[in-house]
């Protein structure tokens, strides 16, 4: 029998993905390995491939439709089926036997149509010729359409009856047609003018989802600091030179990463997860990054920070940022983080309130580095200041906890201590 695929499970909590596009229609010959489209979930935009070679019978979710786990995506009659398969196959779907003879020639079958109308009599031609002809341009009668207004109910107050755009706004305003039907009525304006309404899918979706839950389940708290990375700047401009000349890009992100993940290895509760009345304390350290798409909000891991050097950080982070705006990043890169950084300081936002990728028990917020007038030594010095706003779950970490932590991290960026 023709071969079914599955949504399959891959993990991670995922339930459910979004098709993005199809690379095959039904009736097209595919390759086992071969990709039969994209699909979007809350980790990544990925391939499909075919788990076996024939023919493609059904696709059964549209493109820009939603599947979940266990439903079919595709049905593939194989190589070595045959036609009469196919037909069976469908019979058996449908409940009952084809009502018309299958042909090979065309992919699935003919339906018998259904309610024909007989020809109009000439009596009901002539009253529907006798009925009056609505005055309005092709504007008027397509902004009637998208908020549902029947025109044959307005009486027109512009040239020769014709109806304006203003009697249907007017006809809108007061039909209240969705309270009286309960049919939900999009409308593309409102009182004080047009709008445009963008369906909450794919990426930002599941994002929403998450920010929810994230909110409404952990305590969370956000501590400010500041720390002055004057020396921090000196060496990462000395540095830059050199990794320049290797074709690495050197911000402070890699800096910022290993001092945190040195850190977290001394205070083990903000990289922690709380599962039911037990608190997870994790023995490795993976930080993830906060990066912005077109798509939406991805957060790529840099796993095992606290043994890796600067540069292999930085080389490893201009990748999965390059991976993620490219549309390549694979599952395996977003998955195994315990402590996440966001960094909104590169489009010049200082303190913020970063909220904790749940079920992670800490953020880094990280903001735009400024210079400041500070006394040192009892004199005052421009210095460059460095905001950090870290966001933890209270129900795990306490006030001091965090301090302390932010202490530590703090001392090592401004001693640039990353060994």
């Amino acid at each position: 029998m023709p071969y079914e695929f599955k949504f399959p499970d891959v993990g991670e909590g995922i339930h459910e993905g979004e098709i993005v596009k199809w690379f095959v229609k039904e009736g097209d010959k595919i390759r086992a390995d071969e990709p039969l489209g994209e699909i979007e979930t809350d980790k990544a935009i990925v391939e499909m491939p075919s788990p076996k070679s024939g023919r493609i019978l059904k696709l059964h979710v549209p493109a820009g439709g939603t599947i979940h786990v266990g439903e079919t995506m595709v049905t593939i009659l194989e190589e070595h089926e045959t036609e009469e398969d196919a037909r069976k196959h469908l019979e058996k779907k449908d409940g009952k036997k084809a009502d018309v003879p299958y042909t090979g020639s065309v992919v699935g079958f003919l339906e018998e149509a259904k309610d024909i109308k007989p020809i109009p009599k000439k009596t009901e031609v002539k009253a529907a010729m006798q009925q009056p002809v609505i005055q309005a341009t092709p504007a008027v009668r397509n902004l009637a359409k998208q908020i549902n207004v029947d025109l044959a109910n307005i009486k027109g107050t512009g040239a020769g009856g014709r109806i304006t755009i203003e009697d249907v706004q007017k006809a809108a305003g007061t039909a209240k047609k969705e309270e009286q039907s309960g049919i939900k009525v999009v409308r593309k304006y409102d009182f004080f003018g047009y709008l445009d309404r963008v369906p909450l899918h794919g990426v930002k979706k599941v994002v929403a989802g998450k920010m929810a839950e994230s909110i409404f389940t952990a305590a969370q708290l956000t501590n400010m600091h500041e720390a002055d990375v004057t020396e921090l700047a000196a060496l990462r401009e000395k540095e830059k030179i050199r990794y320049g000349q290797e074709g690495i890009k050197l911000t402070f992100m890699p800096y910022i990463l290993k001092a945190v993940a040195l850190c977290l290895k001394d205070h083990t509760y903000l990289n922690s997860s709380l599962e039911g009345e037990e608190i997870i304390l994790k023995k490795y350290y993976n930080i993830g990054i906060a990066t912005d798409s077109e798509e939406g909000l991805f957060v790529p891991v840099v796993k095992g920070a606290e043994a890796k050097d600067i540069k292999t950080i930085a080389k490893e982070i201009e990748k999965l940022a390059n991976d993620v705006k490219g549309r390549k990043v694979n599952i395996m890169e977003l998955k195994g983080g315990t402590f996440t950084v966001s960094n909104l300081g590169s489009v010049g936002v200082g303190f913020f309130t970063p909220i904790i990728n749940y079920p992670e028990s800490a953020i880094l917020g990280v903001g735009r580095i400024v210079e400041k007038p500070v006394v040192r030594n009892g004199k005052i010095e421009i210095r460059k200041i460095l905001p950090l706003s870290l966001t933890y779950d209270h129900r795990i970490v306490d006030g001091a906890q965090a301090a302390r932590f932010m202490i530590d991290v703090i001392k090592r960026l401004e001693s640039c201590e990353f060994d």
